[in-house]
């Protein structure tokens, strides 16, 4: 047993007294209960290993998905010198161990499941953004604070949210064959996202959770129509590696640049060169606001590519000076 983890559960567990002169380190039990509750239960994980039984009220993914979670945990404790002691320092721990591990360490919720919203996050490799989020759910579990600065998800891709962003959001794989012309695109994010989860309307979830029991029961014409309904309302039920994820659609209108219309000279190619740079791909978005159609503006990015950057450089859009003079567009004209 790593003797690291033992001396903080027997200073997180053990109940102190201010002022008393035995007592060695800060008093965790009264300043950091978040810290003292993680230490106990990989404590007990590493002797039984059982996770939290309430748990599950909390994060999207299975038992045995939970495990691996403190088994990383655990070990990353194990390995820290000097051990995190504060709630910082767990904070970042968490984030830092389930940001690392790899796509094979992912598990999809059934379709069964999409009644709780439980289908889960994807992006750029479909693990990354995952790993971010379940550390998130931990750290909202444990009553620990999210560190300041997000967590970077792919090289060259701001790890702060600038002046101007009003949200973030990241996308499912993008489907090539929804981009409409050179300077925008369609993309669906998963309703697991938490901004997502608390703004799903009630008849849209009603509309999945009836589709799959229509489904079930081989009434494939009800399924139809019921899925006609939330694609009406704005989302949809997008199959993903033969799991069934319910997905808000967003327009997206690409920020600072002015693509030619499809009817135009070279309108095509700048078509046809979005459709490469993001067909089957997943998307960091920073969204600055909306425009006149509805459309969100935004910056778009996959694994460390300025997609904006990306059409201007290949001379099939065009810098809108006017409202942006950043270096990276301006240099691409």
């Amino acid at each position: 047993m790593g003797n690291a983890l033992r001396f903080l559960y027997g200073k997180c567990c053990k109940p102190t007294t201010t002022g008393d002169s035995d007592s060695v380190g800060p008093p965790y039990t009264t300043t950091a209960p978040g810290v003292s509750a993680l230490a106990h239960y990989l404590f007990n994980f590493e002797i039984t290993s059982q996770v939290p039984e309430d748990l599950s009220q909390h994060v999207v993914s299975s038992r045995k998905a939970q495990v691996k979670w403190y088994a990383k945990l655990l070990q990353a404790w194990k390995e820290a010198k000097p051990p995190p002691k504060t709630p910082e320092e767990v904070a970042m721990l968490i984030v830092e161990t389930l940001s690392r591990h790899q796509k094979a360490d992912v598990e999809v919720l059934k379709a069964s499941r999409i009644k709780k919203l439980c289908s889960i996050f994807k992006l750029m490799d479909c693990s990354d953004v995952l790993c971010s989020i379940c550390a998130l759910r931990l750290l909202e579990f444990y009553g620990l604070p999210r560190p300041s600065i997000v967590v970077e998800i792919s090289t060259g891709v701001p790890t702060r949210l600038t002046e101007g962003v009003e949200f973030e959001m990241h996308t499912l794989l993008v489907d090539g064959k929804t981009v409409p012309d050179g300077d925008g695109l369609n993309v669906h994010v998963d309703t697991t996202d938490p901004r997502e989860s608390s703004n799903v309307p009630r008849d849209v979830l009603m509309a999945a959770i009836r589709r799959l029991k229509a489904r079930a029961k081989k009434n494939y014409a009800r399924a139809v129509e019921l899925r006609q309904k939330i694609i009406e309302s704005g989302y949809q039920v997008i199959n993903l590696q033969n799991e069934e994820i319910l997905a808000r659609k967003y327009r997206i209108r690409l920020r600072s640049v002015e693509a030619p219309e499809n009817a135009m000279p070279y309108g095509k190619e700048a078509k046809e060169e979005l459709v490469k740079l993001v067909h089957g791909k997943c998307f960091r978005v920073l969204v600055y606001g909306e425009d006149y159609y509805g459309r969100c503006v935004a910056d778009v990015y996959c694994n460390g590519v300025f997609v904006q950057e990306v059409m201007l450089k290949k001379g099939l859009a065009w810098h809108y000076t006017a409202y942006d003079q950043r270096v990276e567009l301006a240099t691409r004209k």
